[in-house]
């Protein structure tokens, strides 16, 4: 008989060693877990994610060759076994983890070898360089299912039988958190390069490069208990500033200063609110110089002033890609401030020139970027930033080809986004900004605690593109990050003289009112030439994208639906804070609110803002009515005309161009529905073209 080896017990866990592995076990705050492994080595305590833990209680035994760590709602059974291998001709030592809830239903278990098939469930293959491509390997649980994992362009909502890709690229942001509808939520802790598989034979998660096995896991029961603790593990979002509450104005682009203020001063004139306007890119010299460009920009301090006058903020766009023609390049490159190219020339994107990305994992990088941003930019009383590029958008996505502060990108490449949001959250900070809500086009896990606004990236003008943002917001909340937007009507291929892009525009512009920051954006065509005085050329900028470029009869719809974003101020500020202070999405399936209505687990074109408003987006050309589930267990007011329904039934609902299905649930009708449907009521009765 061989002696299995032996457990190590810890205040906090367990941990097991055998054929050159150690396995650590770890409470990690409440009701959750920590699971880290590595080869001939020992645990490292890489903070990539996750924050110093809630100190917990666990209780620990260990009965010969079976121990256990109990933390509150998980528990982890470890089983050690030792055995002669007689292929091998020696003895092989082996430990199995599973992951329980106190009463022993199975949230979570490795998967078993298969018999002769010697599976390993944890398998570190040794790379050059001392890292290792880690595959882990779990039992597929039968009939549940699985969301989060951050932004893919998909319509999938159920990511039961899907294969991601644990990578960042423009518009899609790797965010590595499932929840599941079996009762637990996973992180899985490393920003590798790699893949996760959700298959009906197993779920497999592969880094292709790294030093240990890292992972966290959860339990609840329900979406929003597993919601609360993930936020506690990896951090909340800070309260949403006031004017993230409203509308945001933003085109491809305000080219020149007075062009910008024009738009403000019209949005006044015509009695529409507006809390944020965007300087976009190039309003710089050279990419990388972080500055105004004197001759467009003449005054920027006089014109942050007028905004401010008016009650908007100015968001000005930086980018992570700095020209070698640029100010700041030599800098930059004498002090390590910049990712690396493996092989070749140093050029990692050929846009507008050649240019090199920002090493943001670099602390002394990122607090060098702040120290010119905020005498550039902050000082003169900017502060909301557009951090664009943030994946980063690499000219070719050959991530073993580049080097960063932190590590081999295979290793780490997915931190960038977070360290790209940190670096001006921490330099606002130090700069005594407290309300700080910064927009960047990617995010990783963590993101959120840096005022992260993620929006969906570079999309196309299209009704699949649209629903595609529906599945990408309730996705997005559920892997922690709660601020999502998107570019209202697409980014990409939107005329502003064609009828059928003004259909698809006012049904994107409805969604919008019930996302969590609402904000008109794209590349509209035609497009303007710009030239500088000296006949050079500049970059050009996308057809006018305000409210009234679209025709009278468009902006008599868009209009209500501004005026209505603002009458929703005081709900959207309720339900910010509860994402501030408890982790809750703000977008959010129907699941996370109705868990036992196994419908709700099912339904990719409806979702919840916050608890109380149910949104029903009309996502198909030339529809004017559609079906809308209502949730069991609650009562629904159609805040168009005041019926009141029960759930648990499909209702199909008429939606004329200017009407978006909203239904207010149970207690909440009444105060909605005064603030709220008054506004509804007026628009679906007001002829429109």
């Amino acid at each position: 008989m061989n002696t299995p080896s032996t457990f190590e017990t810890r205040t906090d866990g367990i941990v097991w060693r055998g054929d050159g592995e150690v396995l650590y076990v770890q409470a990690w705050g409440r009701d959750s877990l920590r699971v880290r492994s590595t080869r001939a080595g020992e645990i490292l305590d890489t903070d990539y994610a996750l924050l110093p833990p809630e100190l917990t209680s666990p209780v620990v035994t260990v009965a010969g060759d079976v121990a256990t760590v109990e933390n509150g709602g998980i528990v982890a059974t470890l089983s050690a076994r030792a055995f002669f291998d007689v292929q091998s001709g020696y003895t092989v030592h082996q430990c199995s983890v599973e992951f329980t809830d106190p009463t022993g239903r199975v949230l979570l278990t490795e998967h078993d070898p298969g018999g002769s098939l010697k599976i390993e469930a944890r398998h570190l293959r040794g790379i050059p360089g001392g890292a290792h491509r880690i595959v882990a390997t779990f039992a597929a649980n039968d009939g549940e299912r699985l969301y989060g994992m951050g932004q893919y362009q998909q319509e999938v909502l159920d990511l039961k039988g899907s294969t991601l890709e644990l990578a960042h690229r423009n518009s899609q942001a790797s965010v590595p958190f499932v929840m599941s509808s079996h009762g637990y939520g996973m992180l899985w802790h490393n920003p590798a390069i790699g893949r996760a598989t959700f298959a009906a034979n197993r779920t497999e998660w592969v880094a292709e490069s790294a030093l240990q096995l890292d992972y966290w896991i959860t339990a609840g029961p329900n979406p929003a208990a597993i919601a609360s603790s993930y936020a506690e593990a990896t951090g909340h979002a800070p309260m949403m500033p006031e004017y993230g509450l409203g509308y945001w104005q933003c085109k491809l682009r305000y080219w020149n200063q007075e062009q910008l203020l024009e738009v403000a001063r019209e949005h006044k004139r015509r009695g529409l609110p507006m809390d944020v306007i965007v300087a976009d890119f190039f309003h710089w010299p050279k990419m990388g110089d972080f500055r105004f460009d004197e001759e467009f920009w003449p005054d920027p301090a006089a014109m942050v002033a007028e905004l401010n006058s008016l009650g908007i903020e100015l968001m000005v766009s930086v980018w992570p890609q700095i020209a070698v023609e640029s100010e700041n390049f030599d800098e930059l490159a004498r002090t390590n401030g910049l990712v690396r190219a493996e092989r070749g020339p140093n050029v990692h994107m050929s846009f507008e020139g050649p240019s090199a990305f920002l090493d943001v994992t670099n602390p002394a990088t990122r607090e060098l970027v702040w120290d010119i941003c905020r005498r550039n930019y902050h000082d003169l009383g900017i502060k909301v930033f557009w951090l664009d590029e943030a994946e980063p958008e690499y000219a070719v996505y050959d991530f073993d080809n580049y080097r960063l502060h932190a590590g081999p990108a295979a290793q780490v490449a997915n931190l960038y986004p977070q360290a790209f949001s940190r670096a001006f959250y921490e330099g606002q900070r130090a700069a005594g900004q407290d309300d700080i809500v910064n927009l960047v086009r990617c995010a990783w896990a963590g993101s959120q605690r840096y005022g992260a606004l993620a929006w969906s990236g570079d999309i196309h003008s299209t009704w699949t593109d649209m629903r595609r943002q529906i599945t990408a917001a309730i996705h997005m909340g559920v892997a922690g990050i709660p601020w999502f937007t998107t570019d209202i009507g697409g980014f990409h291929n939107g005329d502003i003289h064609d009828p059928e892009f003004h259909e698809l525009l006012i049904r994107w512009f409805q969604f919008a009112t019930f996302c969590p920051v609402m904000r008109m954006h794209g590349d509209r065509k035609p497009v303007e030439s710009v030239t500088a005085a000296d006949g050079s050329r500049r970059l050009e900028s996308g057809a006018p994208n305000e409210l009234w470029s679209f025709g009278d009869a468009v902006y008599l719809i868009l209009e209500s639906y501004v005026h209505l974003r603002e009458e929703l101020r005081p709900y959207t500020r309720d339900v910010m804070l509860a994402a501030h202070t408890d982790g809750q999405p703000v977008l959010r399936g129907l699941f996370h609110d109705f868990p036992e209505d196994d419908r709700c687990w099912q339904i990719a074109d409806e979702f919840m803002f916050g608890p109380d408003l149910l949104v029903a987006p009309v996502v198909k050309a030339g529809a004017r009515a559609r079906v809308v589930y209502l949730p069991e267990g609650a009562q629904w007011t159609n805040l168009h005309d005041g019926s009141v329904l029960d759930g648990g039934q499909d209702v199909t609902v008429q939606a004329p161009l200017d009407v978006i299905p909203v239904f207010a649930r149970d207690d909440s009708r009444a105060e909605l529905r005064g603030r709220v449907g008054v506004v509804l009521e007026h628009e679906a009765a007001t002829p429109k073209e």
